[in-house]
């Protein structure tokens, strides 16, 4: 895992190398282990590889202060956190073996030994074992054909010395991040925003749409923008291939995606049978390391599912560490859960308690390593799990993150299966469902149909009804006028018709709306302590077959969750894990928290920044709080939301007209 970046001047004027060097200083706890550059001049030819305060000693590097006085159109900057090849072998910018291409690479190749030994096949020598050196071969032998052969997650850039051309992919799932923006004669990517904030005439204005998605839903990293209106991402699963003299010329270009017309005919237990054994593949893939490997562990199916499988596939001889968080709320305190499959798996057990003061002590440093706004505090409990297993020692960590939107596991999803089945007319499948579903606990009636009707009613009569149940579009603490003059359809996001909603809602939440943001908190959280997330549920192969099966395998028609998979995991699995009918995830006690630090939203939304945000109906915002203490308004994510966008535009000067 590692901090990539890299800036482009096309007009021919030199790069500040200072503003490079400290753009990847920002990116130093991704890779605090090495640190690199590739400096060239486009009309020279010349290309200096060098180094900086951090880079291995064995590497005899010049340092690039030592450059300062020449002149250099193209920088690629570098930080690695060591994983894979602790020698270094696995240093970057990796060059090819003519020195014509150029690498800087984020991530995990997990099959890069089964690659290794087919490029091999093909004449390919190798000198090193690191996974980046075969990702750079493999792109040379197949170009972008590439993509179906990998498992992993990535975020790389490959520069064309020659014909100078720059090459940017990201992962399937967009695991690893990739952020770019054209500056007026060029062009720069990172691994974060805050690395390209620094370069000279990047804007911080905000980006109007979403911001509205954000404030009203909780909505971000969908899509190819931010909400910085100058600065985007690159998608999951896609590429962008740029000839470095067209800039403006470049798209996006797709190359993979869950095939929504493909179905799998398996019976129950030949289905559970083949979701088992690509499960357990996954982990064993997933726990390649040179370095110790823990486990975050929550106590639901999906953390224990992985902690347990790690424990079978290892055996007695893995030194297994997991770090979980306890809420002291006993609602949604799963304690004895984590207790139960920590003694199960034979682990040591490390556990985080948390008090608001801390999270008030660790804001600034929270809102700094996300870069943009977050939609509840639930992240700061995995922020402090991480925090632990840093200081336990750990650099890599197995997580759950992708389970619930490939299996149906969130609540809303229950409506959502609802739907797909009265769509078909089956009437009284519905009402045994309905039934079921409803003896859940968690779930009240109200939520289900308020759930329901957002997947039925068409678009035109979202607005209507979410006013009569108090889910305007338009909140009064929202000035839509401040919208509406910078062309912003105040509406929600489209959701799909098609008949097996539930098939459609999970795919699109994979890749459009629920997991493209907690893949970038779990991605922040985690690289703030110098620790590399492997998240195996999300593989290509084990999404396409889950996303294939029937609906009623991943939401039973009881409204059980996940179903397939408790199933495919019996007997590895303790039995009341896998029988749990509750679902908490990070939730943290965010009310309780929020009323304790009292004081600090009344200043916050007090403060002068807070009247600078014109897209806020700040009058409103401060009726509104009070109420939520007192009762007399509903306490939801809004109020974080209001609290966090304030104190992220104060910190990014983010200008609002």
């Amino acid at each position: 895992m590692c901090g990539i970046f890299g800036i482009w001047h096309a007009d021919g004027k030199p790069i500040d190398l200072r503003r490079a060097q400290r753009a990847i200083a920002l990116l130093r706890p991704r890779g605090p282990d090495d640190e690199g550059y590739l400096l060239v001049n486009t009309r020279s030819g010349k290309k200096i590889h060098c180094g900086g305060p951090d880079t291995d000693p064995r590497l005899s590097l010049p340092r690039i202060e030592e450059f300062s006085d020449e002149s250099f159109q193209v920088a690629l900057g570098f930080r690695r956190l060591a994983i894979l090849d602790l020698s270094p072998a696995g240093h970057q910018p990796m060059a090819s073996l003519d020195g014509r291409f150029w690498i800087v690479f984020n991530g995990e190749i997990y099959n890069y030994l089964e690659l290794r030994k087919e490029l091999e096949a093909l004449g390919h020598r190798f000198y090193s074992h690191s996974d980046v050196e075969v990702l750079l071969t493999a792109f040379l032998q197949w170009g972008p054909q590439v993509f179906p052969r990998l498992i992993g997650m990535f975020a790389f850039a490959i520069l064309d010395t020659r014909a100078h051309r720059l090459f940017l992919a990201r992962d399937f799932f967009g695991i690893k991040p990739l952020y770019y923006t054209f500056l007026r004669d060029g062009f720069g990517f990172a691994s974060e925003i805050k690395a390209l904030l620094g370069l000279s005439g990047v804007s911080h204005a905000v980006n109007p749409r979403r911001l509205y998605d954000y404030l009203r839903f909780g909505l971000t990293d969908h899509g190819g923008e931010t909400l910085f209106a100058e600065i985007f991402q690159l998608p999951a699963a896609h590429y962008l291939e740029i000839p470095l003299d067209r800039l403006r010329e470049v798209r996006p270009v797709r190359y993979w995606q869950v095939d929504p017309n493909r179905r799998l005919e398996l019976s129950p237990g030949e289905a559970a049978r083949q979701l088992r054994e690509l499960f357990l593949e996954n982990i064993r893939l997933h726990l390649r390391s040179d370095v110790p490997v823990g486990a975050a562990l929550s106590g639901g199916i999906d953390s224990s599912s992985i902690v347990m499988a790690m424990r079978h596939i290892q055996g007695k001889d893995l030194e297994l560490h997991t770090f979980s968080y306890i809420a002291d709320d006993p609602s949604i305190n799963e304690e004895r859960w984590v207790d139960l499959a920590g003694k199960a798996s034979g682990a040591t057990v490390h556990k985080v308690r948390l008090k608001p003061e801390e999270l008030l002590a660790d804001l600034e440093h929270l809102i700094s390593i996300q870069d943009e706004p977050f939609g509840s505090t639930s992240i700061y409990a995995q922020y402090r799990v991480f925090r632990i297993a840093h200081e336990a020692g750990i650099k890599v960590m197995l997580d759950g993150q992708g389970a619930d939107e490939l299996l149906g596991g969130y609540r809303p999803y229950l409506a959502v299966r609802l739907a797909s089945l009265l769509r078909r007319g089956r009437w009284a499948e519905a009402y045994r469902f309905l039934r079921g579903a409803l003896r859940l606990p968690g779930l009240g009636s109200r939520d289900l149909l308020l759930n329901l009707g957002g997947v039925f009613l068409p678009s035109r009569f979202q607005g209507p009804a979410r006013r009569l149940v108090g889910r305007d579009l338009v909140p009064p603490w929202l000035n839509a006028a401040w919208f509406a003059e910078r062309g912003v359809a105040l509406k929600p996001f489209p959701r799909s018709r098609r008949w097996e909603a539930l098939r459609e809602e999970l795919r699109q939440a994979v890749a459009e709306t629920n997991l493209p943001m907690l893949l970038r908190y779990e991605d922040r959280n985690s690289m703030a302590f110098s620790i590399e997330s492997r998240v195996p549920f999300l593989t290509p192969a084990l999404a396409a077959f889950l996303l294939s099966l029937p609906e009623e395998y991943l939401i039973a028609p009881d409204g059980t969750s996940k179903a397939i998979f408790r199933q495919a995991l019996r007997g590895l699995v303790p039995d009341p894990i896998l029988d749990r009918k509750d679902k908490i995830g990070f939730a943290t006690s965010e009310q309780k928290w929020l009323t304790t630090l009292d004081p600090w939203v009344k200043e916050i939304l007090h403060s002068e920044v807070a009247l600078q945000i014109s897209a806020l109906n700040l009058r409103a915002v401060k009726a509104e709080w009070p109420g939520a203490l007192q009762g007399s308004k509903r306490f939801d994510f809004r109020i974080w939301r209001w609290v966090n966008l304030i104190r992220w535009a104060e910190r990014y000067a983010v200008p609002f007209g």
